[in-house]
């Protein structure tokens, strides 16, 4: 991980994106990276649109701003594509990770991207629904951001969040995460 690589996170309030934003960040720190999460939330109120930011590199960081050409870009709530514009500034061999139940040739029609752009999608809420019974899906789809991306190893993951996790949840719930984590990673398809 020498190179910077920027993830910008879409979501509603509530569906933990700054969480798995600060999953990846903190799992990438486990492995020696240098590491940034931080969110940016709009009305703070359950449902109001927000995004979160990571930065990774095998260097120091010098920028201290939001992302506003990332490499990467999670949708956590497909609803949110004819309000927001979650390609903006976009690298045009970027990647794009969507929670929803479209395939992802329909997903890349609906975001309208490039052929140079990587398109996946996986049902992270679905997942969350069965594994953790929340609609919560941010776990997930941290799973499927390791399966397409490399970014960060998908047992590192787990591993953070059982640390993580272990603090504020049952057994039964970090076990339910870690289910739903797996999922993600089998279950996400690249278009």
């Amino acid at each position: 991980m020498s190179q910077l690589t920027e993830i910008r996170w879409h979501a509603r309030a509530g569906q933990g994106a700054v969480t798995a934003a600060k999953l990846v960040a903190d799992t990438a720190l486990m492995l020696g990276a240098y590491i940034q999460a931080m969110p940016e939330y709009g009305p703070e109120r359950t449902g109001a649109p927000l995004k979160a930011y990571t930065r990774l590199c095998g260097e120091p960081i010098e920028v201290h701003n939001t992302i506003t050409n990332p490499g990467i870009v999670v949708v956590l709530d497909e609803t949110l594509l004819p309000l927001v514009d979650v390609t903006e500034g976009m690298l045009e061999d970027g990647v794009v990770i969507l929670n929803t139940e479209m395939t992802a040739a329909e997903a890349r029609q609906a975001l309208n991207v490039p052929d140079s752009v990587k398109v996946a999608v996986v049902d992270a809420t679905g997942i969350a629904l069965q594994t953790i019974k929340r609609n919560i899906p941010n776990t997930p789809i941290v799973g499927a951001l390791a399966k397409v991306t490399g970014v960060v190893p998908v047992e590192k993951v787990k591993e953070r969040l059982v640390e993580a996790f272990g603090k504020k949840f049952a057994q039964e719930m970090i076990d339910a995460n870690l289910k739903s984590v797996d999922r993600a990673y089998e279950e996400v398809t690249v278009a």
